[in-house]
């Protein structure tokens, strides 16, 4: 039996361990920028040869990515290729769609990366993009901050702030289902088996107000965690956080079983339209309710906590983070 120094030791060792600080770092790279942490890759900002701004990959407490590969690998038979891991778009702004991926949707063009730091376990960033159609046309301008930081026991975290700026003439945010910010769940994590191959499925959805799985699309809470099976086997979650300065939050939730995972604030006719009708409702929007405007000059802000841990979501944990994320300004 050890003795009690040596035990002290022991258990002083594990805790150094477990605390010890790690080191995120934050470099150009040719997709746009790379996050390390302790030299291992965590995520990408994925800046050039896509359509909107996206991180690809993110790296959960396993090693494993918890999106799904983006873009899809040639040949593969995905549904909504456009959900593109971590993004942010909206179908429906002036009439423009910047939420699907073909010809004649629009494009989120970064114009800059900015202002990177790297300190300890925590690293940011500035990007500055602009939304153009089809024709180059620019519809408006966002300013993006991220901070990255890393936390104990492999658990990452992202904080989203974008402001939109009316910066061309007046911006209308269409009511609609398809937006805003958006992630895709790594095909195991999904709470229903994919229809194209049956693979995935044991995936689930908590909401902080109690919604689960298929339940939670077009409810509104502070936070939704998505949670299953990584490519490893090994249980993880990522959970979104709407922050309480967000516009008509608590947001709505487009969240599915398939694996899509959104935050929407704008959507308000589809997510309120009573359930037995929600299949029939149409790309678009069903009405108007949830139109925002900006007229020229004006902007809008809008924050997200998005949190990757191992294991199932903790309730009160979550409960508490999102306390902290709230006092922040």
């Amino acid at each position: 039996m050890p003795s009690y120094r040596s035990a002290g030791t022991f258990l002083s060792l594990v805790l150094t361990t477990t605390l010890r600080a790690q080191q995120v770092t934050i470099t150009p790279s040719e997709k746009g920028l790379r996050i390390e942490v302790d030299g291992a890759l965590f995520t990408e900002y994925v800046t050039k040869d896509t359509q909107h701004p996206c991180f690809y990959p993110v790296i959960g407490p396993s090693g494993a990515g918890l999106t799904r590969e983006y873009p899809p690998a040639p040949g593969a038979k995905v549904d909504h290729p456009h959900h593109s891991s971590i993004w942010i778009g909206h179908d429906g702004v002036n009439g423009v769609n910047f939420w699907y991926i073909w010809g004649t949707t629009g494009s989120i063009q970064t114009t800059a990366l900015s202002d990177r730091k790297a300190e300890g376990n925590s690293a940011s960033f500035h990007a500055s993009s602009k939304w153009v159609t089809s024709a180059g046309e620019a519809v408006l301008r966002d300013e993006r901050q991220f901070v990255i930081t890393a936390l104990p026991r492999g658990a990452r975290q992202i904080d989203v702030k974008v402001t939109f700026l009316a910066s061309e003439g007046d911006v209308t945010f269409r009511d609609s289902k398809e937006g805003t910010m958006g992630i895709r769940v790594a095909p195991t994590m999904t709470a229903s088996p994919n229809k194209l191959d049956q693979s995935g499925g044991g995936g689930h959805i908590l909401t902080s107000e109690g919604a689960t799985d298929a339940a939670a699309w077009g409810t509104r809470a502070k936070w939704v965690a998505y949670y299953g099976p990584d490519p490893r086997g090994q249980l993880a979650s990522i959970t979104m956080m709407d922050h309480p300065s967000n516009l008509r939050h608590p947001t709505w939730w487009h969240v599915r079983a398939y694996g899509l995972f959104a935050a929407n604030p704008f959507g308000q006719s589809d997510f309120e339209a009573p359930r037995e009708n929600e299949k029939a409702i149409t790309i678009g929007g069903r009405g108007t309710k949830g139109n925002f405007t900006l007229t020229k000059g004006q902007s809008l802000t809008q924050r997200y906590r998005i949190l990757l841990q191992s294991g199932p979501p903790n309730t009160s944990q979550l409960d508490s983070i999102f306390t902290s994320f709230q006092s922040d300004q």
